[in-house]
């Protein structure tokens, strides 16, 4: 039997609990990292997931929009295993206005949690990773980090905001064994892509399959949805020594969305 990839190594993964990041995780404990989850909601199922595939997991209630809290749940990480060898920012919020509109408190909830969370967790992690010259930073931009939609200004700002902070902390390890990439799905269904599809069709009178087949049609060429799997073996892939002179990538994932 193959030795896994990630054997020995540790994985922080924010917003871990649901969605995306519970399938980057998952992803990466098949590969035999440990992981520190973050998160809120239910803890005990998605632990329990990851503890199937015979790593070691834990959880770490951080508001991510605090930097006093990343940096308590960093100290955890360092108590619990020693470090961070695997960081993946991916915690996020949306809310949907026009520029005009926008609720200034949502937009500095949008800014906190979406963009400065990540880099407070870099700042972080670097240090260790830098020590060891192994390290992975894979943060989970968005195909709004590289196109704009119309009413999501915060959202759109932020995660082009972490194509940048890929790049920077990419170009300033470029000569170590630490990478940073981030990747960029299009449509993706988790919980805040439903809400997204059950509040158009509400407003539209639609059924929900009809919902998501006009939300898919309106910006996915490829007509389906990019899974938390497909995105947690690409992740997999950028952990990998195959991966190790992959640099400051912005890797859309987006069924042919930025390619229009």
């Amino acid at each position: 039997m193959s030795q896994l990839q990630l054997a020995g190594k540790t994985a922080l993964v924010t917003g871990s609990t649901s969605g995306i990041g519970l399938g980057i995780a998952i992803a990466l404990a098949k590969e035999g990292a440990n992981i520190v989850m973050n998160g809120f909601g239910d803890v005990a199922k998605p632990k329990a997931e990851i503890e199937a595939c015979k790593v070691k997991a834990v959880h770490h209630a951080a508001d991510v929009s605090k930097a006093q809290d990343i940096e308590e749940m960093m100290e955890f990480a360092k108590a619990q295993f020693g470090g961070i060898d695997i960081l993946v920012n991916n915690a996020g919020i949306q809310h949907v206005a026009a520029v005009e509109d926008f609720p200034v408190d949502k937009w500095d909830a949008i800014i906190a949690i979406n963009l400065s969370s990540a880099f407070h967790t870099t700042r972080l992690a670097l240090p260790s990773m830098q020590k060891k010259n192994w390290g992975r930073i894979i943060n989970i931009a968005s195909v709004h980090g590289l196109v704009a939609s119309v009413q999501k200004s915060a959202y759109v700002a932020a995660k082009h905001g972490i194509v940048g902070l890929t790049k920077v902390t990419a170009l300033e390890n470029a000569a170590t064994g630490v990478t940073c990439n981030a990747i960029c799905p299009g449509w993706v269904l988790t919980p805040l892509v439903q809400a997204q599809v059950d509040a158009k069709a509400k407003l539209l009178n639609l059924s929900n399959q009809e919902a998501i087949k006009q939300l898919l049609g309106e910006k996915e060429p490829s007509m389906q949805f990019t899974t938390p799997e497909e995105l947690g073996a690409l992740a997999v892939f950028m952990c990998s020594k195959a991966a190790d002179n992959v640099r400051g990538v912005a890797w859309n994932m987006d069924g042919g969305w930025a390619a229009q």
